[in-house]
């Protein structure tokens, strides 16, 4: 008889994220029965998430940040490369003002929540945090994208971008901790991740290589890029790959283990395939717009992701591609002891801009403006 052994799906290695304290209001612990309890209010919650969406909208981290001025830098990048990587940059600056956001698809709400068993709540959080995700979209400058189906043939928005996609699971290694994944999906990646059902047939390096050029080929430039590309291989439903690979465009599995296990059946990560799919990237000749090397921002970073999970003997294999805007729109906040924390995020991304000498006019270039007419330059 075989041996139990259990292991997790997708067991994501140490938390290695910088945060920043967002409050201490609303959080306490005490002890009973030998433990010791997190208890959390709503308020709290209602304000993390409120706080979340808003950086999620207007701020980058800063690995992202010098990315995009790595592309600045690179002599073999094309001047579309350098164009969109430098609006980029310039978009992300004007959006760190915290007025306006840096994409006009602000996204669809989707909040993940990892609740210790030892964590106390007074009402039911996926209410707590829709309270919280319509402050966000009422309070600040972002688009309501949620359409209400009213019959079959008929939608209207519903004008706060509610409802939202909230999931609550528990914990029980980080039984004293309330860990979230906050995401503001827009319909450019989401129209641009696709899930597969093909054969085993394609399981070598010759036959995988040549099937996912014709896929990436086919993904365009629709959901701009440079692109933080997921590929998922296997899993044990249709519908846990395409989760994983929505997961993994985030970053959130980054730390995957990168060896399979036979007797586990763990996911994993495959950090050689990641390099060749990388290098594809570039010689499609697609690059971050219009022709260059930057479809896909850089792999040995974990950007391009590519994770390999279980599945069933006698099924179709499915593979989903999934792909995650230049915005790059998530953080993954935690509640914990009696503090809140948030994933610290670059405020300041003028640091990445390149610095350039001024240029000056010719004195005798003259500019005549008019609302009638057109503009004239003479010498």
């Amino acid at each position: 008889m075989p041996e139990f052994i259990y292991e997790d799906l997708l067991p994501v290695g140490a938390d290695t994220t910088e945060y920043r304290l967002v409050s201490k209001e609303g959080v306490s612990t005490f002890d009973a029965d030998g433990k010791t309890f997190l208890k959390v209010s709503p308020e709290a919650i209602r304000n993390l998430t409120e706080v979340a969406l808003h950086d999620i909208s207007h701020y980058l981290r800063a690995d992202h940040l010098q990315q995009l001025a790595n592309i600045l830098k690179d002599p073999e990048s094309s001047p579309n490369d350098r164009f969109v990587a430098l609006d980029l940059l310039k978009n992300a600056n004007i959006s760190a003002g915290g007025i306006l956001p840096m994409c006009q698809d602000t996204g669809t709400a989707i909040v993940m929540g990892k609740k210790g068993q030892h964590v106390l709540t007074s009402e039911r959080d996926e209410v707590t945090i829709s309270r919280g995700i319509y402050d966000a979209f009422t309070n600040l400058n972002l688009r309501y994208s949620q359409l209400a189906p009213v019959t079959t043939w008929e939608e209207k928005n519903t004008g706060n971008n509610l409802p939202a996609q909230v999931e609550i699971y528990s914990d029980f290694d980080h039984a004293d901790e309330y860990n979230f994944l906050f995401i503001a999906k827009g319909g450019g990646s989401a129209n641009k991740s696709f899930l597969y059902q093909e054969t085993k047939a394609i399981l070598n390096p010759t036959s995988f290589i040549a099937w996912l050029e014709e896929k990436l080929r086919s993904l365009g430039t629709a959901a701009c890029p440079p692109y933080h590309l997921a590929i998922v291989i296997g899993g044990t439903s249709a519908e846990f790959t395409a989760k994983t690979a929505k997961l993994a465009s985030t970053k959130y599995l980054d730390s995957l283990p990168t060896t399979g296990n036979a007797r586990t059946g763990r996911a994993f990560r495959d950090l050689e395939l990641e390099k060749e799919v990388f290098t594809l990237t570039q010689k499609l000749g697609i690059g971050a717009q219009f022709g260059g090397k930057y479809f896909c921002l850089y792999a040995c970073l974990s950007i391009c992701l590519s994770i390999y999970l279980p599945d069933c003997l006698s099924a179709c294999l499915s593979i989903c591609l999934s792909v995650y805007l230049p915005a790059r729109l998530s953080a993954c906040p935690s509640i914990c002891f009696s503090v809140y924390l948030l994933v610290r995020l670059s405020s300041c991304p003028s640091i990445c801009l390149p610095i350039y000498r001024p240029v000056y006019l010719s004195a005798c270039l003259s500019i005549c403006l008019s609302i009638h007419m057109p503009v004239y330059l003479s010498a």
